[in-house]
């Protein structure tokens, strides 16, 4: 027998009972369906046995962990629907592309028409291999063995993957006889489901899920035309590269093509910089350049490299940090937990950047302020301004898109630019790479080297910039002028060398140990690259220290 310790119970089962089984004694201790357990500080899926005294915590579909499993479950699922009904004949690939709002955007290449028909087939074939209830089986290959399966299924993506996999043995997960590959844990069998939809949108469909905060159905569809464009420029940089996953980003660093595909990147991003500045320069009566975007996308780099692209096309752009404008820090709001809140709207003085911008654009002179982050004030330094001709502010900002923000400025004398990392990059074709974990690694490697904070306290307070990334900023994507994609094929080989140290760090009763584990295994995947050879103007310079800009 084997003690069990949940919630701080103890119980006694034999040896060799499954998680699953365990799982079922104490449903009614939580307040939704389990999916993994947590055992001793590391993730274990339910079909797992115990052998000896363990302490548990059991991980639902309502929180992160476990809803994150159940997705990937889903996933799968969709998958075996789309091979029962179409096979390896008429289907030369099925690939996981990126996120829709609660839902993930997949493209199908081959005969098949992706039609209404064909979505609603593979809806109804999904919901009866749910109903099932398959056993969903980890079976653990020799590494020469598993590249063999998935070259006989066709699927090369997992081959070049496996090709710099440094573990003598690889796990496969199998539903009935179709046979994949994912990276993280799966719920013991098909039945672990919530409401889900599919629908067709652009050139594929979208696998629509439950939000984590309603999981009792489908959440709303969400329409981002601009930010999907964008995500579809890098996706097809990266099929004109050949570069659409890790293994192919570790072929091209192997055969001595990573120089070129740095060179490539970088001027082709550069090149969109000067094409929004164009716009700029040829709308008449702008300006306001307003730059907003989420955590980590290099906003301040973007910033400096579009004001040398402005003055390129004539106009002498002058920069101003919406930070400056913060409230003198006793009137700055305060969050749920007592701590300032300053990401809400109301910790910047709306009213008096208003009156700043409307005085300049009447042509009058104008002190702009300084905020002292130490003293928690905002200070005058006489730095005054005022516009001519040809003169134009670049304003960087979370609520730069915000209307709110700028309510009395004309609508036609603002530009707004949305600025994010959206990586089109995949693990493989199955396997996404969430845009969150790069700027996640990004901020981590930066909050290290500008201000001492170790990678425990980066994990510590992403979850709250998250939050306020959902309620400030996300919903006023669409309304930019311009999207613009800061993320780079190849930086998550960069990173590498940098976040793992941190990474490793984090010790097993540290909070954010799990999240390391993760991003650790993540990064796994990847060869390491130098970032000597950097321009010194790139965005990642921001983040990795070397830039010729003041980040």
């Amino acid at each position: 027998m084997a003690k069990v310790t949940i919630l701080g119970n103890e119980y006694e089962y034999k040896r060799g009972t499954t998680y699953k089984e365990i799982a079922r004694d104490v449903k009614s201790l939580y307040d939704s369906t389990i999916i993994i357990a947590d055992v001793d500080g590391k993730y274990t899926e339910l079909n797992k046995c115990i052998s000896s005294d363990v302490d548990v915590k059991f991980v639902t579909i309502s929180e992160k962990a476990g809803y994150k499993v159940l997705r990937r479950t889903m996933m799968m699922v969709m998958f075996k629907a789309i091979s029962d009904l179409y096979g390896n004949n008429n289907i030369d690939r099925v690939k996981a592309e990126y996120s829709i709002g609660k839902g993930i955007f997949c493209t199908v290449e081959g005969s098949v028409c992706v039609d209404d028909k064909f979505v609603n087939e593979v809806k109804a074939k999904m919901q009866e291999i749910i109903d099932a209830d398959i056993p969903i089986v980890k079976t653990s290959y020799k590494l020469s063995d598993a590249i063999k399966i998935f070259e006989d299924a066709g699927m090369t993506d997992k081959v070049k993957l496996f090709k710099y996999r440094r573990t003598s043995s690889v796990n496969i997960y199998s539903i009935e006889d179709y046979k994949d590959y994912y990276h993280g844990d799966m719920a013991p069998s098909t039945g672990y489901s919530v409401p889900f939809d599919l629908y067709l949108y652009d050139t594929g469909f979208v696998l629509q899920f439950a939000a984590m905060n309603d999981l009792s159905k489908v959440a709303e569809k969400s329409n981002q035309p601009k930010v999907f464009k964008a995500m579809r420029e890098t996706d097809l940089l990266g099929r004109k590269l050949s570069v659409e996953t890790v293994g192919a980003l570790n072929d091209v660093i192997c055969s001595g093509g990573f120089e070129q595909l740095r060179l490539v990147t970088e001027a082709l991003q550069e090149g969109k910089i000067s094409d929004i500045a164009a716009d700029i320069a040829k709308r008449d009566g702008v300006k306001f350049v307003m730059i907003a975007g989420p955590s980590s996308s290099g906003k301040t780099t973007f910033s400096y490299r579009l004001s040398t692209q402005l003055m390129a096309h004539g106009l002498n752009p002058h920069p101003i940090g919406l930070d400056n404008y913060y409230v003198d820090r006793e009137f700055c709001p305060k969050d749920e937990e007592g701590n300032y809140d300053f990401e809400c709207l109301e910790s910047l003085d709306v009213e008096g950047f208003n009156k700043d911008m409307t005085r300049l654009l009447n042509g009058e002179t104008v002190d702009i302020p300084v905020f002292n982050f130490k003293t928690g004030k905002r200070e005058y330094h006489d730095n005054f301004l005022t516009l001519k001709e040809n003169d134009i502010l670049v304003i960087e900002g979370i609520h730069g898109l915000n209307e709110k923000m700028s309510y009395t400025l004309p609508k036609e004398s603002k530009y707004k630019i949305y600025i994010s990392a959206l990586t089109c990059l995949n693990v493989d074709e199955h396997n996404r790479i969430p845009t969150t974990d790069v700027r996640l690694l990004r901020r981590m490697v930066r909050d290290h080297r500008t201000r001492g904070t170790g990678a425990s306290g980066t994990l510590a307070m992403w979850e709250s910039v998250r939050r306020g990334e959902e309620k400030y900023i996300f919903p006023y994507q669409e309304s930019a002028d311009a999207v613009f994609n800061s993320a780079l094929i190849y930086e998550l080989a960069v990173l590498k060398q940098f976040a793992e140290p941190l990474l490793f760090g984090i010790k097993k009763d540290d909070p954010g140990f799990h999240e390391a584990k993760r991003l650790l295994k993540f990064l796994d995947y990847f060869l390491g690259v130098t970032s000597e050879a950097l321009p010194n103007n790139s965005i990642l310079r921001e983040f990795v220290g070397g830039s010729v800009f003041n980040v």
